[in-house]
């Protein structure tokens, strides 16, 4: 695992000796991303710099360090990630005639561009990545990010120069970094508590979407071409959508064939050099990917866990209860409230943009704790997306089938004689049930109210300074050629997508990779293996979520390896109680960030509607933790 960089600029605005050392200075501030080693290569003629920093996971020698340049010396690679199906690529490339240096999963990537091209090497190549290659006789860059969107790439114009990097602290160490921010991404955090894909907190800069690539020459750095899908899941959700209404399927055998496959998965994610572990919180996929990783291993599995004091929040029970039965090495840490708030100020660094998911505190305290035995530690992210585990999936199945059928001028009449009846500015549980209900009837359709449902701050436009919701990310399904009729089907369908294409990548893979990398950690997703993500999509909805029981089939495959008694409990959000610590410990800090003085001067809030917020959960009649974070993690960002 690495952290990346480098930029390419026209003409000969610096010499090689100025290449090279704003390279190393991008490079430098990925330090945390790739501690054991790092390197430059430069062509002063092209104008292109690579830096690179390298967390050594497979092969620790020096054959791996980066920049690395092909045995032919026509291509240079920085690459951050790991590819698993690196073995049977570098068999291949031998029986073709590739000698090679070392057995770094790097050497294999890059051989592979040199011999098959880009697009073919990406194709072949089955892991998590993101990286750059120059190609010195085209004089050419490519800039390519992994099919899910585990790894992160940011990429802009400032100056005449194109900056890319792991993260947007790379790009800023750069001399011809302009930051200015873009009021409408910050719309779109605001209602999404995250910048989605392609948009950053900056204008000019992007992130490189999932499943893309893009390639670049200096005669292109004043209209940058549009990023190229190689890898589309929308498009192989509508292939997939008649074999799933039309096929048969056999339970039994779809259990077996998903267990083979998650075996292969989790059984290539514990190739390593280094110490190995995983993230044990006891839910289902956590446990699954142990209770694999444990049938797989010889010695007991390292496995992690945290807990907190309070009741509501505290998984380590059913972690040691799983680790217990399965006979991991497990190591727990009950973490105090003030251990928690601690790392708040780490966070703006952290993510480098707003990011407002609080989830992110555990997911940082968890990742430390890992580090401290293991450089590598397996999670199991991405079952709720693949399997129907969001709770809200039945729920707004549920809705839609109970009003869906309702014309839309009756629903409408509806929700406004409930708002008559309840008025919103009345205290009470029911007034607010009713508001919500009020609120989806209104809607146009299914998606829309999907949406609504996840959406923070419902017109962010009012809360920005000329902010401008017009340009906020339209709604996925309506992209993805979605019949909008009433099947609850392919409601359950646009849901899990919808999530899989923006949530996913944008808030989950955002918050494990910074907050693992933030420590040296790499951390790695067997569910997220593309070849269990197109599976998955094969398979009839009813295999997901079945009689409200949700992830059918991940749960019937886990049944094997955990006895179902340790799991079946209420889902409990990874989270902390923001809320009452807002209200206690941290309202001095929050009400410095949100003082009427500070959003007038800093002008990029109106205050009324923050003000009238944080006096509402002040109060403790209303909670508005997850509001208020989203302004707290801009505002703290801004400030640092």
């Amino acid at each position: 695992m690495c952290g990346i960089a480098g930029f390419l600029t026209s003409g000969s605005c610096f010499s090689q000796e100025e290449l090279h050392a704003i390279a190393l200075r991008m490079a430098t501030t990925l330090h945390h991303r790739g501690p054991d080693d790092r390197g430059t290569w430069v062509d002063a003629t092209a104008g292109m710099a690579l830096g690179q920093t390298r967390l050594s996971i497979v092969d620790l020698s020096p054959s791996g360090h980066q920049p690395m340049v092909s045995h032919d010396e026509r291509f240079v690679l920085v690459y951050n990630g790991e590819i698993y199906s690196h073995p049977e690529m570098r068999a291949e490339l031998e029986a073709r005639g590739v000698a090679f240096r070392g057995h770094s999963d790097t050497e294999i990537l890059l051989e592979a561009i040199a011999t098959w091209g880009v697009e073919e090497a990406v194709r072949r190549s089955n892991g998590m990545f993101a990286f750059a290659v120059w190609d010195r006789r085209e004089k050419k860059l490519t800039l390519v990010r992994d099919r899910v969107g585990i790894k992160p790439l940011y990429y802009g114009v400032c100056g005449g120069t194109l900056l890319f990097g792991s993260e947007l602290k790379a790009l800023k160490a750069h001399p011809h970094f302009t930051g200015e921010i873009d009021r409408s991404s910050l719309c779109l955090y605001l209602k999404h508590n995250d910048i989605p894909a392609p948009r950053s907190i900056y204008r000019h800069v992007n992130k490189l979407p999932p499943g893309s690539m893009m390639t670049i020459s200096a005669d292109q750095l004043n209209n940058l071409p549009a990023p190229k899908k190689y890898w589309d899941l929308a498009a192989i959700v509508r292939e997939q959508r008649v074999n799933r209404l039309t096929s048969a399927f056999d339970d039994r055998e779809e259990i077996d064939k998903l267990d083979s496959l998650l075996n292969d998965t989790v059984r290539r994610r514990m190739i390593a050099d280094v110490p190995l572990g995983a993230f044990l919180s006891g839910g289902i996929d956590s446990s699954l990917v142990v209770g694999i990783m444990q049938s797989i291993s010889s010695q007991p599995v390292k496995t992690f866990s945290i807990g907190y004091q309070e009741a509501k929040y505290n998984e380590a029970d059913a972690a040691r209860a799983v680790a217990k039965h399965l006979g991991t090495d497990h190591t727990e840490w009950i973490v105090t409230p003030n251990e928690a708030r601690e790392v708040i100020p780490k966070l703006p660094t952290m993510f480098d943009e707003p990011f407002g998911d609080s989830s992110q505190i555990p997911t940082w305290l968890v990742s430390q704790l890992a580090r401290k035995s293991v450089t590598v530690s397996l999670s199991g992210d991405g079952g709720d997306e693949l399997g129907g585990g969001y709770e809200r999936y039945a729920y707004m199945s549920q809705l839609w089938n109970r009003f869906g059928w309702i014309p839309r001028p009756v629903r409408r009449l509806t929700a406004a004689t409930l708002r008559s009846v309840f008025p919103r500015n009345r205290p009470g549980v029911v007034r607010r049930k009713a508001n919500t209900l009020a609120d989806y009837l209104a809607l146009n359709d299914r998606a829309t109210m999907y949406d609504r449902l996840n959406t923070h701050w419902k017109h962010p436009e009012h809360i920005v300074v000329s902010g401008d919701q017009t340009l906020v990310v339209p709604t996925l399904p309506s992209l993805c050629g979605f019949d909008p009729g009433v099947c609850c089907d392919l409601f359950l369908e646009e849901m899990m997508l919808t999530d899989a294409l923006s949530y996913l990548p944008d808030d989950i893979l955002t918050k494990v990779d910074r907050a693992s990398m933030s420590v040296s950690l790499e951390a790695r997703v067997p569910l997220l293996d593309y070849r269990v993500v197109e599976h998955l999509w094969r398979l009839p909805h009813g295999l997901k979520l079945r009689d409200g029981e949700t992830k059918w089939i991940f749960r019937r495959v886990l049944d094997k390896y955990v006895p179902s008694a340790l799991i079946d409990r209420p889902k409990t959000g990874f989270g902390v109680p923001i809320d009452e610590w807002l209200r206690g410990p941290l309202r001095d800090w929050a009400e410095d960030l949100l003082s009427e003085d500070r959003l007038k001067r800093e002008g990029f809030f109106h205050p009324q509607p923050i003000r009238e917020k944080w006096q509402r959960h002040l109060s403790g009649n209303e909670s508005w933790h997850y509001y208020l974070w989203d302004i707290l993690m801009f505002q703290a960002w801004l400030a640092g």
